[in-house]
């Protein structure tokens, strides 16, 4: 009976867990554009202003702030739109310390959401901080220019995040050489970084656990 207890209550954590932290980060959300965006409408066009008493519209400033963004984006499409902003960002190119960090945030957003190739699409095992020491890293690009030049040919670019916040982490150069692929995709890397490696997909494929040590690698799985 105490073992049924047990495993229905660890089982409910396992359950419940995930789904209210989801839930929490969708209200703070919410609540965070809503604060940021209602006082910024005028009383008379906020629909909350004739509603009576204190009641208020959750995901109302989201709403809005869609709408906004949309907007924004159809006007960037047109001549008239693309003007404006091209003579915005001449007039931010005029302030030192401004359109540096205009031009690296403009650069990363543009990279994260299109589908160009130089985004995360390859995930690889290199030995760091020492030899011995794997660690999951994301190719991020290629290395051109002065960095082939002091490196070698064929470098990459290797992004390699932190525990577990994969958000943060080191960018390293390597010639290719050095780097071990493996068969998995950026989504599962990911989910095996922010769970302290608990989360993890199928094991390595054989042609690459030949390559590894074998406590790295662990024991050979005669189905493979």
């Amino acid at each position: 009976m105490f073992r049924w207890l047990r495993n229905s209550f660890l089982t409910g954590i396992a359950i419940a867990t995930p789904l209210g932290v989801t839930l929490f980060l969708i209200i703070s959300f919410v609540g965070f554009v809503d604060n940021v965006v209602k006082p910024l409408i005028p009383a008379r066009y906020n629909p909350e202003s004739y509603l009576p008493g204190d009641f208020t519209i959750p995901g109302l400033g989201v709403v809005i702030a869609v709408v906004l963004l949309t907007f924004v984006g159809a006007l960037a499409a047109n001549l008239f739109g693309r003007t404006l902003i091209s003579m915005g960002e001449r007039l931010v190119d005029g302030v030192p310390l401004v359109r540096h960090v205009y031009g690296a945030l403009k650069q990363i957003v543009e990279t994260v959401f299109s589908g160009k190739a130089n985004s995360f699409k390859e995930v690889v095992l290199i030995e760091y901080p020492m030899k011995g020491l794997y660690v999951v890293a994301f190719v991020s690009a290629e290395g051109r220019g002065s960095l082939e030049a002091a490196i070698g040919d064929d470098v990459v670019g290797l992004f390699v995040p932190t525990t577990p916040n994969p958000t943060s982490g080191f960018l390293l150069y390597t010639p290719r050489a050095n780097t071990i692929p493996i068969d998995m995709t950026v989504e599962e890397a990911a989910k095996l970084i922010i769970s302290f490696g608990m989360v993890t997909s199928d094991r390595l494929p054989k042609t690459v656990r030949d390559t590894l040590p074998p406590e790295v690698a662990g024991a050979p799985d005669p189905a493979v």
